[in-house]
């Protein structure tokens, strides 16, 4: 019977094996070792040459230094010129996005600028407003017999289609139908509509209304009323040739004239100037135009007056 060879294969293998492993183990160690001393070594010269760069300022190692030095400096300053235009790209598009935030943040900030001068005008322009009806309600010329109601325009200034302005004050806050309504510069209207906390107002400007009127200077009597031409203008009718009404003269509510209809409006609101008068042979009145003392296209506060007296009935 032949040897079994394959019982003694595994004893074979197992002895190659080890040696094997023994040797790659000790190149291993080997190689760790020299890799050390050659990191021991370049740190021993590094050390030594930094000794010696701080203690000699000229000599062989700063000759070498500076040998060195002149032969990298073409190779430094072909790179920066190589780099430069990529930095000064880098610098122009950095700047360009910044100048363009900035730019939104001063636009930002200049439209509140904006916002915030329109807002203060219009409180200014406001408040002037309200201390001249202030003052006019503590003056001589405000009406006896009469208290008042303050009130602020809610709708849009007075177009040619539209003679008609909404207050904000109404029944509940003691205004009554046909009370006469003022500014400072004089008489805006009359009431004409009531709801329990806004009103209608007639202006003086609209062709329904008609008001009692008189020269100041003269008292000649009359009625204003829109004029037939400008949205703006009005007209004194019903004055006699005889009476004397010149350019200049300032024209006033007439009040209750004696043995007539007690009127709305109490006597002296001013009303306007005469601009023009003229008369020919037809008619039997003059014809005088008066430019009101009221800007109708800028309303802001108004006072309704309100009479002391039980309200007249009309016919």
């Amino acid at each position: 019977m032949p040897p079994n060879r394959t019982a003694r294969l595994p004893v074979l293998g197992s002895g190659t094996s080890q040696r094997s492993q023994s040797a790659q183990y000790s190149s291993r160690s080997s190689a760790l070792i020299r890799r050390r001393v050659v990191v021991g070594v370049l740190v021993v010269v590094a050390l030594a040459l930094i000794t010696v760069s701080y203690r000699e300022s000229s000599g062989g190692l700063s000759s070498v230094q500076s040998a060195g030095a002149s032969v990298l400096k073409p190779f430094e300053v072909g790179a920066d010129h190589v780099a430069q235009p990529f930095r000064d790209a880098s610098g122009y598009f950095s700047g360009l996005f910044h100048a363009k935030s900035e730019n939104k943040k001063l636009k930002t900030q200049l439209a509140q600028l904006r916002d915030d001068r329109t807002q203060t005008a219009l409180l200014a322009k406001e408040n002037a407003r309200l201390r001249a009806l202030l003052a006019y309600k503590d003056s001589a010329r405000f009406p006896a017999d009469f208290t008042s109601v303050g009130a602020s325009v809610l709708s849009a200034a007075p177009s040619d289609f539209s003679r008609q302005v909404v207050i904000s004050a109404g029944k509940d806050d003691g205004i009554r139908i046909w009370s006469p309504v003022v500014n400072a510069q004089g008489l805006v209207g009359q009431v004409t509509k009531l709801a329990s906390h806004t009103a209608q107002v007639t202006l003086l400007t609209d062709e329904t209304l008609n008001v009692a009127a008189l020269d100041l200077r003269t008292q000649a009597p009359g009625i204003a009323s829109h004029g037939a031409g400008r949205s703006d203008q009005l007209t004194m009718g019903r004055v006699q040739k005889t009476l004397d009404v010149a350019k200049g003269d300032e024209v006033v509510t007439a009040g209750s004239l004696q043995g007539k209809l007690p009127s709305m409006y109490p006597r002296g609101l001013k009303i306007g100037t005469v601009t023009s008068v003229g008369q020919n042979d037809i008619d039997i009145y003059k014809q005088i135009q008066v430019q009101p003392y009221v800007d109708f296209s800028s309303l802001g506060s108004v006072l309704v007056l309100v009479s002391k007296k039980p309200t007249p009935q009309l016919p």
